[in-house]
Order: structure tokens, then C-alpha cells, then sequence
């Protein structure tokens, strides 16, 4: 397992497909902000109310210069019902081989009914246009977390 990048850091790049198979990388967004969270599954109680609330929060953070990214090891097609299903606006990307959310120490070991796993960690990282991380959420609760992110991000950009 991988440290969690720490603000300061540059992001760990990334290439990663989304739900229509059109890859996204990282290096491609400098100069704008990106919020990059990590999540277990898709179409899932908590996963939903994250996503959903990100979707509501779309055209706030473009005035803001900021993307927003969902990651899980979820495949494409499992992504595009997702997206379908709540109307997300933003891209879902398959981290099938886990290999990126295990760039950013999102990829753990977990605990469930006495049964230990490997899975995604719930963890956003805001990602500054220069590529390095600006701020890391850890445990995140999906309720309201888009708030969090967005009252952070505002901070960010006062402050560069």
C-alpha cells in the first residue's frame, strides 16, 4: 500500500477510462483545479449520495475553474449504468487493477462482518492547476461532502 500524497505534493499522474471508454489523464488538466475522489462502488447507498451531490454541484465548481473525477475499480459499463441511472455530469473512471487509487493510499484493507479485503478507500484529494495536491479528505461522509470540498476549494483559490 501507497502513503497518501500530502498537500504540497505533486498528484500521482493518472490515465484512466471513463464510463464511455474515453481516457482521462491528469497531466491534461493543468491550469484548471481538479477534485479527484476515490469511492468503493458504484450505485451503492453512499457512493450515490457522493455522486449525486458532486452532479449538483457541476456548475459551481466551473465557474470555479475545477473538474471533478469519481474513481472506482468498477468497470465502464458498470460506470455508464451508474451515470445513466442519477444523471451524473462528470466522468466515473475504472481503476479496474486498482493501480491508481493505490497511487494515492486508497487502495486498503478493510473489515466487514469479521471478513478482511482489499478495496477503495472513500478519500478526495483537491489537485491545485499546477498538479499538486492542495488538500486530502480522509473518511469522508458522503453527506455533504461536496460543501466541504467546495468551501476548500474557495480557500485554495483565495489563497494562490
Amino acid at each position: 500500500m501507497s502513503e497518501i500524497p500530502t498537500p504540497g505534493q505533486p498528484a500521482p499522474d493518472l490515465a484512466l477510462p471513463d464510463e464511455h471508454g474515453t481516457i482521462h489523464r491528469l497531466s491534461e488538466q493543468r491550469g484548471r483545479w481538479t477534485v479527484l475522489y476515490f469511492y468503493p462502488k458504484d450505485d451503492t447507498p453512499g457512493c450515490t449520495v457522493e455522486a449525486c451531490e458532486f452532479r449538483d454541484s457541476k456548475a459551481i465548481l466551473a465557474e470555479r475553474n475545477a473538474v471533478v473525477w469519481g474513481v472506482s475499480p468498477q468497470g465502464a459499463s458498470s460506470k455508464a449504468a451508474f451515470c445513466e441511472k442519477f444523471a451524473l455530469n462528470f466522468p466515473l473512471l475504472a481503476d479496474e487493477d486498482h493501480a491508481v487509487a493505490e497511487a494515492y493510499g486508497s487502495w486498503v484493507e478493510k473489515e466487514n462482518y469479521g471478513r478482511t479485503y482489499m478495496g477503495t478507500a472513500r478519500r478526495t484529494f483537491l489537485i491545485d492547476p499546477q498538479g499538486r495536491i492542495a488538500r486530502t479528505w480522509e473518511k469522508v461522509r458522503p453527506e455533504g461532502h461536496a460543501a466541504e470540498v467546495l468551501a476548500a476549494l474557495d480557500e485554495a483559490r483565495a489563497g494562490a
